[in-house]
């Protein structure tokens, strides 16, 4: 059974309620059909039903709940408490009307904020930051956690690597240039997200162009700190750093690089130094080694919210909502 198998078979166990706001992408519709067939989760669609079933008549969406923010009874109450929560910044009633009736990802949270939803998925069809914004807006970062991260969950088919082929790749979605303590923080974030996607343990490499002193350079000076850092705050993970690729996955060559590294070789759990090798990294190996790519899954929100890649299949939709019930199921424990 694979990952995104044994998954799927965790999202079954508890269903939770997740929701999906893009109801003008016919992939996320796709995606909520095989969702609701599979019985992964109860899934509510924001738009107006006749509309949406209009469009996607094929589809059979027979079990979603359908919220229509421009009818709902629900909406009065969320511009009340949308503009109670944002008053601090200038936000009117008026202001917070418009934004849940129009932006949908804003009702979306809204329903996760009042308990009323467990997830949202979002993004096929919107940027980051369009569905982040609200998030951290509504919901805010989770107690204790430093920052909001995005990771990508990668399962590369025939690999030797990793944990029979899986493995997290951050910061792959959002923060641009992380700073060493960001880094370990991050770091951190993929650890426990790694424990509790893949059940296995998380083995963490800081990556970089160099290995252990290899090279000399300010990007590689960040790394060595971001792993002592880490190293003295999370000491109940394994993590060591700074490697380079081949050196934190590949047994043979982390012999020669750094055999005194527990991490080196093994490694599940790739940091990597900035946004701009995070993303190239997750698409050559998506792209190149025909790797499933679940992302980019965030991390340090008070409740699942997560992300999508506008090149998103139907079935990267679906692994995305089974891997939010995932995360969802955790914060009701």
């Amino acid at each position: 059974m694979n990952f995104i198998e044994r998954t799927k078979m965790r999202a079954k166990e508890k269903k939770m309620k997740i929701v999906l706001p893009e109801t003008m992408d016919e992939r996320v519709l796709e995606a909520a059909s095989i969702a609701l067939k599979e019985e992964l989760a109860d899934i509510i669609l924001i738009g107006n039903k006749t509309k949406v079933e209009k469009k996607c008549s094929h589809l059979d969406l027979s079990k979603a709940e359908f919220i229509d923010p421009q009818t709902s009874n629900l909406t009065e109450q969320y511009t009340e408490q949308l503009a109670e929560l944002r008053k601090n910044k200038g936000m009117t009633k008026e202001e917070a009307k418009r934004l849940l009736t129009e932006d949908y990802m804003y009702f979306a949270c809204m329903l996760v904020y009042n308990h009323q939803a467990d997830g949202v998925v979002s993004g096929a069809c919107h940027s980051t930051a369009n569905t982040l914004r609200p998030s951290l807006q509504i919901i805010k970062t989770k107690p204790g956690c430093e920052l909001v991260s995005a990771f990508f969950l990668m399962v590369v088919p025939d690999c030797p690597y990793g944990e029979k082929g899986t493995f997290i790749f951050a910061d792959s979605g959002l923060e641009q240039n992380p700073d060493s303590e960001k880094l370990a923080a991050i770091a951190k974030s993929s650890a426990e997200s790694f424990e509790l996607l893949v059940e296995a343990e998380p083995i963490v490499a800081f990556l970089s162009h160099s290995t252990k002193g290899s090279a000399k350079h300010a990007d590689v000076d960040k790394v060595v700190k971001a792993v002592e850092i880490a190293k003295s705050k999370y000491p109940e993970y394994k993590m060591d750093g700074e490697l380079q690729l081949d050196a934190a996955i590949v047994e043979e060559v982390a012999k020669s690089k750094a055999p005194d590294s527990e991490v080196a070789g093994h490694a599940n759990v790739l940091i990597f130094p900035d946004l701009d090798a995070g993303n190239i990294g997750y698409k050559l190996v998506q792209r190149l080694a025909k790797a499933e790519a679940y992302g980019p899954i965030t991390q340090g929100i008070n409740a699942p919210i997560n992300d999508l890649s506008r090149g998103c299949s139907s079935e990267d939709i679906v692994g995305v909502i089974a891997i939010t019930a995932v995360q969802a199921q955790a914060t009701k424990k």
